[in-house]
């Protein structure tokens, strides 16, 4: 490993934590290493010395190369319930966490290589990463930064010049992924699995110290930590299900503690408004249909508390009745963020229960008649939102709907200017529509271009702004262009 000087602060406080939770790794040597993106603002958030950022050095250490002394990776363990089968060990199969970064505003963020070969968790699979799924994380994880929701984010990207074999083979490619942690409810499933009460509670307060530190001053601070989680990840997925967003596979080793959207593999953005919809190809019954996704959080967040029951209370009873009446309020807080948000969708400041009513009637209609969501939102936030009408087969039933929208939004505080531009605030005129990733995909793993992808990478930092050359990019797939599944990259 190469000797450099660093002016920025690194730390490795995960490595402090017993050596049961994770297992130093080295990445494996890639042949051609070259770029293929470079996030310029996130490097200036972080502080990350130019030495690394689009340079030589950077391309070996994204790569996995030649690390600097700063970097000291490991592959973390965790469990996780998949398709609600329990996995006791599963763990980074092809990721590896290089260090801990303290940002320029004093947040800690993990720098983690996805696809940077196997780990003793790779569980006999080449740790590698397509090109494809490198391009769709960096695509769609930027996307919803810039949509405001949390998520892990993509440093760089680059191809490693060698082939890696799924169905067929295909380009290699490895990302460095940004997160606050990558510390998941399936790392507590782990914990809890190894029956040490003691290490259970030196994880449990490295958590609390790390994410939420307001916890240690309550009467209760693991219970108070079990509330923050429960909440954070009630928000998170309130937000999903505002933007039509389906993740895909929400298994308990996919949902962080921290409540940041994480792993993009068979991820989409709904079109036509349908509670059911699934993109993911390993998702044959439909567990993580989009309309299912509230109550499959919930059920992870069970999965959560059961792991924390010993910290609870030493009362298994007692433990119990805390962590069901702690889950019983995340039913009540996905719904409070969601009316807010659809609420502010459709221009409404004073968002009241009886909304309810009005939200459940549009998405009745839009699920009737198959309306693209995205495309329907942005137009009602328009001038004109009768426009929006044009979407419809049913006038009639569109035309009452109207109505009651129009007189519920007569009774807001705001001109119609300012309702218009509220609206386009929140209603983005561009999302990461499926066609388009897959067609930058194919070109870049086809052709080796580039274009597309750095195309709707400039785009999609600004999904709330209409612009004429980005007007394509706002429409729904055809038919001959619609994708219907998604895949992983393992």
């Amino acid at each position: 490993m190469s000797a450099t000087i660093t002016p920025f602060i690194v730390e490795h406080s995960y490595q402090q934590l017993p050596a049961s939770l994770f297992t130093a790794c080295q990445p494996t040597v890639v042949s051609a290493p070259e770029w293929l993106a470079f996030n310029q603002p996130l490097a200036d958030d972080l502080g990350l010395p130019e030495q690394y950022r689009a340079t030589e050095a950077g391309l070996q250490l994204f790569s996995g190369n030649n690390l600097p002394d700063w970097c000291q990776p490991l592959a973390m363990a965790y469990a996780g319930h998949q398709f609600a089968n329990y996995v006791p060990r599963l763990g980074d199969g092809r990721a590896l966490l290089l260090a801990e970064i303290i940002s320029c505003g004093g947040q800690r963020y993990d720098l983690q290589l996805k696809g940077a070969g196997p780990t003793p968790f790779s569980r006999g699979g080449d740790g590698r990463s397509p090109l494809g799924p490198v391009i769709r994380e960096y695509l769609v994880s930027e996307a919803m930064h810039a949509l405001g929701v949390p998520t892990t984010r993509a440093l760089a990207a680059v191809s490693t010049g060698e082939t890696v074999y799924r169905d067929e083979p295909q380009p290699g490619a490895i990302l460095c992924r940004v997160a606050k942690s990558h510390i998941r409810i399936g790392t507590f499933q782990y914990v809890a699995s190894l029956n040490d009460p003691e290490l259970l509670t030196e994880f449990t307060d490295y958590v609390i110290a790390r994410h939420y530190p307001h916890c240690v001053t309550q009467s209760q601070p693991y219970l108070a930590l079990l509330d923050a989680i429960i909440a954070a990840q009630a928000a998170t997925v309130a937000h999903w299900m505002s933007l039509g967003f389906i993740h895909g596979v929400m298994n308990t080793d996919n949902m962080t503690i921290s409540g940041e959207t994480i792993d993009y593999g068979p991820c989409a953005f709904m079109e036509a408004y349908d509670e059911k919809t699934v993109f993911s190809a390993i998702d044959r019954r439909g567990r993580y249909a989009f309309g299912n996704q509230p109550a499959v959080a919930q059920w992870n967040l069970t999965r959560l508390a059961e792991a924390m029951l010993p910290l609870l209370n030493t009362e298994q009873a007692e433990a119990i009745q805390l962590a069901t009446a702690a889950l019983e309020n995340f039913s009540q807080l996905y719904h409070l963020n969601y009316r807010q948000r659809m609420a502010a969708k459709l221009g409404l400041t004073n968002p009241a229960q009886d909304d309810d009513q009005l939200v459940t009637g549009l998405l009745q209609l839009l699920q009737q008649d198959k309306v693209d969501y995205s495309q329907f939102f942005s137009q009602l936030s328009q001038q004109d939102p009768a426009s929006a009408g044009e979407l419809f087969n049913n006038k009639s039933s569109w035309q009452s709907w109207l109505q009651t929208w129009q007189v519920r939004t007569s009774e807001q505080s705001l001109t119609n200017t300012q309702r218009v531009k509220a609206m386009q605030q929140v209603n983005p005129a561009l999302i990461p529509r499926n066609h388009l990733i897959q067609q930058a995909i194919n070109q870049a793993t086809e052709h080796g271009d580039l274009s597309l992808f750095n195309d709707l990478k400039h785009a999609w930092q600004h999904p709330f702004v209409s612009k004429p050359e980005h007007l394509a990019f706002s429409q729904p797939a055809t038919a001959a262009e619609r994708v219907n599944q998604t895949f992983c990259g393992t």
